[in-house]
Formats: structure tokens, sequence, C-alpha cells
């Protein structure tokens, strides 16, 4: 499994065609208590860079971006009953959406671990 990320703060686990996505450890962190996330449905159609969820905390809302093409295949149901799995787990259980890729070359645009790394001391 590959991940990947972006200037947005969101990443992406590649496994084949299957992607999942969710916002990242320094996204959480600058948002704060997380309150509210929306999900995108499933068989939603999205582009790269479209809104994908909603994400609310005690600070902002903020839009949570599609890093890549792709048809989203499941919306993480435990966030409507629990949003604070973002700020607990937010590369981990607290993924936001799985998609198919609809075109695999997007991810050649995104960050690596390190390069986001490099990035986001820069902030």
């Amino acid at each position: 499994m590959s991940r990947y990320f972006t200037e947005d703060h969101e990443w992406i686990d590649v496994d084949g065609e299957t992607a999942t996505v969710g916002i990242t450890e320094y996204a959480q962190s600058q948002l704060g208590d997380i309150v509210f996330v929306e999900v995108p449905e499933e068989g939603k159609q999205v582009s790269k860079g479209d809104d994908a969820a909603v994400v609310e905390s005690v600070k902002a809302a903020s839009d949570v971006y599609a890093p890549v093409s792709g048809t989203v295949i499941e919306g993480n149901e435990a966030l409507a009953d629990n949003p604070a799995l973002v700020n607990e787990d937010p590369e981990g259980e607290g993924w936001f959406f799985k998609l198919t890729l609809s075109d695999a070359s997007e991810l050649e645009s995104l960050m690596n671990d390190s390069a986001y790394q490099d990035y986001v001391s820069k902030l």
C-alpha cells in the first residue's frame, strides 16, 4: 500500500484501484476538537480537487478535497456517531471515505511522506 499527501493536508492510501482518504495529523491539530463530519455518499463521482467531505471543529468548518478523481465506494459511518475519531486517529480509524481510482496517474502530483513532512515543517 502506498500513502500520498496533498498540500491541503489530506492523505490517501492506495491499494490497487482502491484508495482511502482522510486528513493528516497536522490538519486535525490545526482544527482542534472535531464536532461534526459529513462524508460523501456511496456512488458519488469526484474529480481531483472537488469538495468531497466536510469537517467541523470548535474553531472552524473545512472542506476535505478529493486528492484524486474516482467514485466513492464507502463513507466512514463511524464518524457520524463519533467525529472525535478524527482527533484520536486521523491517519487510521478516522478516515473519511474510500473510492475507486479513475486515473491513477493523478497520484504522481501528490507528495510522499518525506516531501509532506518537509512541506509541513515550513508552515
